[in-house]
């Protein structure tokens, strides 16, 4: 996994509470179980309508939000039904921070063992990075978690709070594999050790 220390990004809105995970990628599509190749099919049915027509209206289909690294949304995102192809999805469509007041756990712990950064921000702070993005054509966010900082180029200076250990890991680049491969010698020694039957 990449290590993430600071990113500077272009900001996508998508202005709706409870998006699930069925909206962030639809069950259709969970066919594979490699990790690249669903961010094609990111908030699909949010982007094209049922005859295939891109949904000109829709946030991500706007020419001025392509390329973003950081989407920012409403409370209780990712919720619904637990799939890992979620995170995938947003991780493979090129989305590195999510923003929002509040993610559904399963979600928000996903989204760390996939490299992303979901940061918790109050419903004002939210609010505020809405109105910034959508006044201002090519917005973007420097997001720091090396101090736990988000600002932008107009004075804006947000501190965000995080569990250490997730920090870390992000930091590290590391996932639950990484984690314990970082003891590999010690694991190899042990089963050296052992004796086969």
């Amino acid at each position: 996994m990449e290590a993430f220390k600071q990113l500077t990004g272009l900001v996508a809105p998508v202005d709706r509470v409870n998006v699930d995970t069925d909206a962030i990628i639809p069950k259709q599509f969970l066919k594979r179980i490699e990790r690249s190749g669903f961010g094609q099919f990111l908030f699909f049915e949010w982007r094209w309508d049922e005859k295939g027509n891109v949904i000109d209206s829709f946030s991500l289909n706007q020419p001025r939000y392509q390329g973003s690294e950081v989407l920012i949304s409403r409370a209780n995102f990712g919720c619904g039904s637990s799939r890992e192809h979620a995170p995938w999805a947003i991780l493979d469509y090129g989305f590195k921070v999510v923003i929002a007041p509040s993610f559904a756990d399963i979600f928000y712990n996903n989204c760390f063992k996939n490299g992303i950064l979901p940061i918790r921000l109050s419903e004002e702070q939210v609010e505020d990075l809405f109105q910034r993005t959508n006044s201002t054509e090519g917005y973007k966010l420097n997001v720091n978690l090396e101090n736990n900082t988000i600002t932008d180029d107009a004075g804006l200076s947000i501190s965000f709070d995080l569990d250490e250990h997730r920090r870390q890991f992000l930091l590290l680049g590391l996932d639950d594999i990484g984690l314990t491969l970082q003891h590999e010698d010690k694991i190899a020694a042990y089963e050296a050790s052992r004796v086969a039957f």
